[in-house]
């Protein structure tokens, strides 16, 4: 599934065709996603002019002069195709501005595109009791003692939860964990001030290289030019199950929470 580095990627990329252009058609090509498109979408849109483009979470929001913001979740396999030669056959929205024609494709359809009132943002579902932004200023090693203190459930677990802290995902958290030397199976109200204002670090220089690189190249994810993220190169222990980490030690995977766990127990404590 696209994470936030990956979709901070596709927020950047539509910045740059779709930043104050006006929207000429919304046409949508199938009833649904994992839900419906909303009936009003191409009347709310058609004629609207696009003011910003931004990302909350795993989400890319597209803001317009009408008032309206367009939600999207990549899920699965989502993407959005800039200029596309041809219509394929799971482009399921297509927007065209007077210069660029793009599709939003998704085989699967465990994405979603939602149409909300700009100033109702804060009450749309999913971000009613979302955590901070992971690289917003209210991310800050004192939040995360307060937010984790009593926990016994483990750092690793608390660090995917939406509720602690917005957008991280699996690859993202091993990645950093492993850079601020914590084990992912520490109780998370166990992990000192210390080691989580080196974690706060760890997870911005993480996201911030991840996003540099165009995200990392998962299934069907590319960038909205075509591109494939190249962040996988610089794994430092997700997927690398039996190779050496740099400190010398093994890295080992464990399953939690339904998702794989890597890691290194020699510099992880």
């Amino acid at each position: 599934m696209p994470e936030l580095p990956e979709v901070e990627t596709t927020v950047n990329g539509l910045r740059g065709v779709l930043q104050d252009q006006r929207i000429t058609l919304i046409q949508t090509r199938r009833a649904d996603l994992r839900r419906p498109f909303p009936v009003d979408l191409g009347q709310r849109l058609t004629g609207a002019v696009v003011t910003g483009l931004r990302r909350r979470a795993k989400y890319g929001l597209i803001d317009t002069d009408r008032g309206d913001t367009m939600i999207f979740h990549l899920g699965m396999s989502g993407r959005w195709r800039v200029d596309p030669g041809e219509t394929l056959p799971h482009d399921h929205l297509i927007v065209e501005t007077a210069d660029h024609r793009l599709a939003l494709n998704d085989p699967r359809r465990f994405g979603s595109l939602d149409l909300v009132e700009t100033g109702s943002l804060a009450a749309y579902p999913p971000f009613v009791a979302m955590g901070p932004e992971p690289l917003g200023p209210d991310f800050t090693a004192s939040y995360l003692l307060e937010a984790l203190r009593g926990r016994i459930a483990s750092i690793k677990l608390m660090l995917l939860d939406q509720r602690i802290v917005a957008g991280l995902g699996n690859i993202y958290v091993c990645e950093a964990l492993h850079l601020a030397r914590i084990a992912p199976m520490r109780a998370a109200g166990q992990v000192s001030l210390p080691r989580l204002d080196r974690l706060v670090e760890a997870v911005r220089i993480v996201l911030a290289a991840a996003i540099e690189a165009g995200g990392s190249t998962l299934r069907d994810y590319a960038r909205p030019d075509g591109e494939l993220g190249y962040f996988s190169r610089q794994w430092r222990v997700y997927g690398r199950e039996g190779e050496p980490c740099e400190c010398g030690g093994i890295v080992k995977r464990y399953a939690e929470g339904g998702r794989s766990t890597f890691w290194c127990s020699k510099c992880q404590r």
